[in-house]
């Protein structure tokens, strides 16, 4: 399917927001390296997703998680509320927004990851097949999180309990145009399953002549 742009607000805009179909605003829904099967239940009268996925970990040289995405080009921002629900046990189950360059498990990327036990963290892995580095947010259990790329530069932010969406952390990764971006779920957990719901899902990117 091919998605329209349409501009999030009437008249002049600043930004452009992917056009909403029977996936959301996602093309393509992958299990990326080892993990039992995934899956994604997207309510259009809501806007959520409801994603199960598996996987040990996204994290070290390599990853295993499901994924939601969609290729684009140039900057972009992607925000999300996020949840899981009660009934997982282990703590660093992952519910992450990313950019990334491939699907290859080793690809690399720039993500914000937030865990069961409530830390948030920006993740990057800066060349494929390199080691994972993470810095933790000064907050715990945000309810919405975001991830803006521009250029080179990624920058991971959360909501603050001032309501403002307030940056914690950035990171310079060269990753070439275009990269898969979207949303993912790791359980932790080889042998397992875990399932969170992403709402107020946001992908915008700068209208045309906008820095």
């Amino acid at each position: 399917m091919i998605l329209a742009l349409a501009l999030t607000t009437s008249g002049i805009a600043a930004a452009q927001q992917l056009a909403s179909g029977a996936h959301g605003i996602f093309t393509g829904s992958t299990d990326i390296g080892k993990t039992l099967p995934g899956s994604t239940v997207f309510d259009p009268a809501t806007g959520s997703y409801r994603m199960t996925g598996g996987g040990a970990d996204l994290w070290g040289s390599e990853d295993d998680f499901h994924f939601d995405w969609v290729r684009i080009s140039g900057d972009a921002t992607l925000t999300a509320d996020v949840s899981f629900l009660s009934d997982g046990v282990v703590p660093l189950e992952k519910a992450v927004l990313i950019f990334r360059q491939s699907l290859n498990t080793d690809s690399a990327y720039a993500d914000i990851a937030i865990h069961r036990d409530g830390h948030t963290t920006i993740q990057f892995r800066s060349v494929a097949g390199g080691k994972t580095d993470d810095v933790e947010a000064p907050i715990r259990n945000p309810k919405s999180i975001r991830i803006e790329r521009k250029g080179n530069l990624f920058t991971a932010s959360v909501l603050t309990a001032d309501g403002k969406m307030t940056p914690f952390s950035s990171t310079t990764i060269a990753l070439n145009d275009s990269v898969y971006v979207g949303i993912g779920v790791c359980a932790h957990n080889a042998n397992g399953l875990t399932t969170a719901v992403f709402s107020n899902v946001s992908l915008t990117q700068p209208a045309a002549g906008k820095k």
